[in-house]
């Protein structure tokens, strides 16, 4: 089994973490690159990472991925409120992609602009919801949730895309986990 995906996607970057248990091979592309570019396109045509290869058998996204070894190794599944706390944490690791990626275009998306300005608003609204979440204890326990919503955290400081040092739980659980043994052999720095 082959995960194959770059060391600073967050999405790659949770699964590795959550997969720390379970034998398997770690391919590293860097979708930016032409020569991994193209061994990416000869197997999937998203060209997004994460992808996972089991014995020939295609998977595509963190989520579907999630779900295909959760049911093959007998692993507990999300519940509905982790479901929904992982909708959250994907509609801000989503629209983080793309305003980083936009930036990287050389767009400026500090711009008074429809589209940047609802990013910042649901930026807003989903880290103040997941704060929320975090002080009512729906990250406790260490699992696929609670280390998706690390490696977002873990990213958005990494890559300077949002500032969440006013959200006192938030803070308070990126730091608890930032030295856990995953974390630290995942780190992309």
């Amino acid at each position: 089994m082959i995960l194959i995906g770059s060391t600073t996607s967050p999405y790659v970057r949770r699964l590795r973490m959550w997969m720390s248990d379970i034998e398997h091979e770690f391919e590293e592309v860097d979708i930016f690159n032409s020569a991994d570019r193209s061994r990416l396109v000869a197997r999937n045509p998203t060209l997004k990472v994460p992808m996972l290869d089991d014995n020939a058998t295609i998977v595509l996204d963190s989520g579907v991925i999630f779900r295909y070894l959760t049911n093959k190794f007998n692993k507990a599944p999300l519940s509905w409120e982790q479901e929904n706390l992982m909708t959250l944490i994907d509609s801000a690791n989503d629209s983080l992609v793309q305003i980083f990626l936009l930036s990287r275009s050389d767009i400026d998306t500090s711009a008074d602009k429809l589209y940047f300005r609802l990013q910042r608003e649901r930026f807003d609204m989903v880290f103040a919801e997941l704060d929320k979440a975090v002080s009512e204890g729906a990250f406790s326990d260490w699992n696929y949730a609670s280390i998706s919503l690390y490696c977002l955290l873990d990213w958005v400081e990494f890559r300077s895309r949002y500032d969440f040092s006013r959200l006192a739980h938030l803070v308070t659980f990126h730091q608890t986990y930032s030295q856990s043994d995953q974390a630290i052999a995942t780190d992309p720095r």
